[in-house]
């Protein structure tokens, strides 16, 4: 079940964008939805690596 806490991000992707993603999710033992979260969270910390941390706002979790 879905924690009503997190966001929901609804994006539209063109149909070989999404057979290419099904078929490196499956390749590396990942849902679709896993492999966008492991190549999200990849490209936060490269960032943060590279230009520093992103500090959160106090409210975030308001």
């Amino acid at each position: 079940m879905r924690n009503k806490k997190d966001k929901h991000l609804g994006i539209e992707v063109d149909r070989e964008l999404h057979y290419k993603l099904h078929y490196i999710s499956q390749y590396e033992g990942r849902s679709a939805n896993g492999q966008i979260l492991y190549l999200i969270r990849k490209c936060i910390k490269e960032f943060e690596d590279k230009d520093g941390k992103i500090e959160l706002p106090d409210d975030l979790y308001s």
